[in-house]
């Protein structure tokens, strides 16, 4: 048996169709009372009616959290909370706005209570990312770990299947490279293939009823695990890929996953053998790099950079920043094969 280290994070999870009732006595047992409510400028209607929820508990909204977090967004929500004295922040939405309120908890350690309503996964992370001048720099930091999350598969029904496909993807991704990660231990591989499992498996009974609350749960209990695995270990060359892509070019979050997820499964898998056969197992698939590719073909998800806005004159540069600074990856990181990684990702080449 392999010698390991296992640490979780301390978080609460209230889990169940209808969790959301439950908010205002979350808010209580955090010891808050002046809840300033995040959401996207599209989810501004959930904002309110979550303010409504807290009642005199709630103090303001901020509706304007975008992807990637960027340092002027992150400027705003921090002085909008402090302008109306919050003592917390509640974050209603995707890993955009759940990342605005690590971006405030950053600096001013406010507790965050994120309500998921896609299967992103960040809210069960210490990670944060904020860009700056077209660059997203990522750290871990324990302040912005959220302190409760609250999963109601309710919340989620109206999500596109377009759009819960990626995010379910964007949640493999998480469990995939936590399985071939330096620091990784059994408990977090066991997390990352029954992640992988009851994603996968969930997508094409939301295919046939986008509208089934079971399969809904079942998502949203697969990013679950899928972000504890993210939280707890380190991440490779997707997760390098994928922020170098949507921090320079803006490219949205959770496609830019779903493109380069089943090229950098097959850049580490002969490197990574094991983790590979587990997460071909969870996909029910013979390959982790076609099962994953196939999985988002098969559900209409896009599969190469040329067609979700990745400029062809970027590959290059996108190939040099992946290099600029070394990290733990299965595979040493060479960067001719990196940028043949990006070609095969924006051409849309199934991997073999």
């Amino acid at each position: 048996m392999n010698a390991f280290i296992y640490q979780s994070n301390p978080s609460r999870v209230v889990f169940g169709a209808g969790a959301l009732q439950h908010l205002a006595r979350e808010i209580e047992a955090l010891g808050a009372r002046r809840a300033l409510i995040l959401s996207t400028p599209e989810q501004a209607a959930s904002a309110r009616h979550v303010a409504e929820l807290l009642g005199d508990r709630a103090v303001g909204i901020f509706a304007k959290a975008v992807m990637h977090v960027p340092i002027e967004s992150a400027r705003e929500a921090r002085d909008e909370a402090k302008r109306l004295g919050a003592d917390c922040a509640v974050a209603i939405g995707g890993g955009s706005t759940t990342g605005l309120g690590k971006a405030i908890a950053l600096e001013s350690g406010l507790p965050i209570l994120a309500i998921p309503t896609t299967y992103a996964g960040s809210e069960m992370t210490s990670i944060y990312g904020i860009t700056e001048a077209g660059l997203k720099k990522t750290g871990r930091d324990a302040r912005v770990l959220p302190r409760t999350v609250i999963y109601d598969p309710e919340l989620t029904l109206t999500l596109p299947l377009g759009m819960t496909v990626t995010s379910g993807l964007n949640a493999i991704a998480h469990a995939a490279e936590g399985l071939y990660a330096h620091d990784g231990n059994p408990i977090m591989s066991m997390m990352a293939e029954e992640g992988i499992r009851a994603t996968a498996a969930a997508m094409p009974r939301l295919a046939i009823d986008t509208k089934d609350v079971a399969a809904r749960a079942d998502m949203l209990y697969g990013a679950w695990l899928c972000g504890t695995v993210l939280g707890a270990v380190s991440m490779g060359l997707h997760h390098k890929l994928c922020h170098t892509l949507g921090g320079s070019f803006n490219l949205p979050h959770a496609e830019v996953h779903t493109v380069i997820l089943p090229h950098a499964l097959a850049y580490n898998a002969a490197h990574a053998p094991e983790a590979m056969q587990r997460v071909a197992r969870g996909l029910g698939s013979a390959s982790a790099a076609a099962g994953v590719f196939d999985l988002a073909h098969r559900h209409h998800a896009p599969t190469a950079l040329k067609d979700i806005g990745m400029p062809a004159d970027g590959l290059d540069h996108a190939a040099d920043i992946a290099v600029q600074n070394q990290y733990p990856n299965p595979r040493p990181l060479e960067r001719a094969a990196i940028r043949e990684l990006l070609q095969r990702a924006f051409d849309g080449t199934r991997p073999d």
